[in-house]
């Protein structure tokens, strides 16, 4: 088992930027490709950006390219989400992941490559 825990969400004006941790215990952590996916109110769950193992591999949706970016630090347990530029349309809950299987063949953007996810962590954008 691995737990995740998200923190840093908040309320930030348009063109703001905010940063998200993302803290994991159980399991040894630099065995797992981690994810981060948002859900909008009346949307489904999207993915936003993935790390590999090591961190030297990572890939956005997107929408999000050249604006946000993914780290892990595995001393500490913990991927980060840095966004900036947000835009009113990056609000939602943003939720991290945690797969054991290699990104391959661009399934890193489905929900179905990760066993753990977090609870959620909000991010309001205002215009």
């Amino acid at each position: 088992q691995v737990q995740l825990v998200e923190s840093g969400g908040g309320l930030v004006q348009a063109g703001g930027s905010l940063g998200l941790s993302c803290a994991a215990s159980g399991r040894t952590f630099n065995n797992y490709y981690m994810g981060w996916f948002r859900q909008a109110p009346g949307k489904e769950r999207e993915f936003v950006a993935a790390i590999s193992r090591s961190g030297t591999s990572t890939y956005f949706a997107d929408s999000v390219k050249g604006r946000f970016t993914i780290s892990r630090d595995n001393a500490k347990n913990t991927v980060y989400l840095q966004m900036n530029s947000l835009k009113p349309e990056d609000t939602a809950v943003y939720y991290c992941a945690a797969g054991p299987r290699p990104f391959y063949s661009g399934n890193y953007y489905a929900s179905n490559q990760y066993d753990y996810w977090g609870q959620g962590t909000q991010v309001t954008v205002s215009s």
